[in-house]
């Protein structure tokens, strides 16, 4: 039985009051949190209630000031607009949440200068880790992290030259193959609608891939067909319109999911038949992609193992700081769906 369960606690409960709630001491509490599994499960339950009762909210940051981890990673992503990263970011806090910890998450709108700043704010939170998106960052920013010495990991852009750990995909695979794809079923105008790569790799990456792919497949004059647009499926739209206007495509390789849509939104409102008219490829096989009329073809990027795998791997880091700096490639998959087809020219 709990003890005072009916007591009025003062604003902000402390140790002592869940100890005494649970009738133990305060050093089983403090080893209930830090060392759950040398606590017999049935005093773990009644502390648990305590805690519930008394309201108390454990002090992270006086534990910081003792040299002990916060349980906290900061996570800072170039958007939380689109889904882009929602997969990878639920992933990565899902299994954090396993291990007892928490993500601070920040998002920088594809300012390097401002992951710098958020860094700084994080770092000063006394975060036990770091992960960043992709492997361009300020030099700035590389260089604080190597002298904080915490664990970082790199995610989503696959580097064998990495300094930090790095969990992800090549991007210029994944540009490279989706081009390909549309290379193998004939198409030989292809128009290319990127983001905008300025402190951007991965879609640096992707456009690269798919250049060298049409490279090799024939003389291209690739400036003649490339389009840069945002992260915006209504801005994507009018700039796929505008290339779609022009009739010199027979295919759009679009550098993500989010233009992909726009373009087949533009495709619609320009009475373009899709694929028989114009074939649409995409990049990262974003949740709701298989379900668009016509389903977008894609190239998938597998967030969700991203991000669990990068979790696991800055726990590891976190509890074996001199552990081996590790590097995994994450494989691609090849999706073609109904938004491309093969390419029968009309004579």
């Amino acid at each position: 039985m709990l003890r005072d369960m009916g007591k009025k606690y003062k604003d902000q409960a402390d140790i002592f009051d869940v100890a005494n709630a649970a009738g133990v001491s305060t050093s089983t509490v403090s080893r209930t949190f830090n060392h759950p599994d040398l606590v017999r499960p049935q005093t773990r339950k009644r502390i648990a209630e305590a805690i519930k009762t008394t309201g108390y909210i454990r002090n992270r940051a006086a534990q910081t000031i003792h040299g002990r981890r916060s349980g906290t990673v900061g996570f800072i992503v170039p958007t939380i607009e689109h889904t882009i990263f929602a997969e990878l970011v639920h992933a990565f806090s899902q299994t954090l949440e396993a291990e007892d910890y928490s993500i601070i998450l920040s998002s920088h709108d594809y300012d390097l200068r401002r992951e710098y700043h958020l860094l700084r704010k994080l770092l000063e939170h006394r975060v036990d880790g770091i992960a960043l998106i992709g492997q361009m960052h300020r030099n700035e920013t590389n260089q604080l992290l190597k002298i904080q010495k915490i664990p970082v990991v790199n995610i989503w852009n696959y580097s064998e030259n990495s300094y930090f750990d790095c969990i992800g995909a090549s991007n210029f695979e994944a540009g490279y193959v989706a081009c390909k794809h549309l290379l193998d079923l004939g198409h030989e105008k292809i128009g290319l609608v990127f983001p905008d790569h300025f402190d951007n790799d991965r879609a640096e990456d992707r456009l690269n891939g798919a250049k060298t792919a049409l490279a090799e497949a024939h003389d291209y004059g690739s400036e003649q067909f490339v389009k840069f647009s945002s992260y915006s499926v209504s801005r994507a739209k009018l700039d796929c319109m505008e290339l779609l206007s022009q009739g010199k495509t027979s295919a759009l390789l679009c550098g993500n999911d989010v233009i992909g849509r726009g373009a087949l939104h533009a495709a619609r409102e320009l009475g373009i038949t899709i694929p028989d008219e114009q074939s649409i490829m995409s990049i990262g096989d974003f949740k709701g992609s298989a379900d668009f009329v016509p389903s977008l073809s894609t190239v998938r990027i597998p967030s969700e193992k991203i991000g669990r795998l990068s979790a696991e791997v800055l726990l590891k880091r976190i509890l074996q700081p001199e552990c081996a700096v590790e590097r995994q490639k994450i494989s691609l998959e090849l999706l073609p769906r109904q938004s491309t087809c093969k390419w029968q020219p009309a004579y």
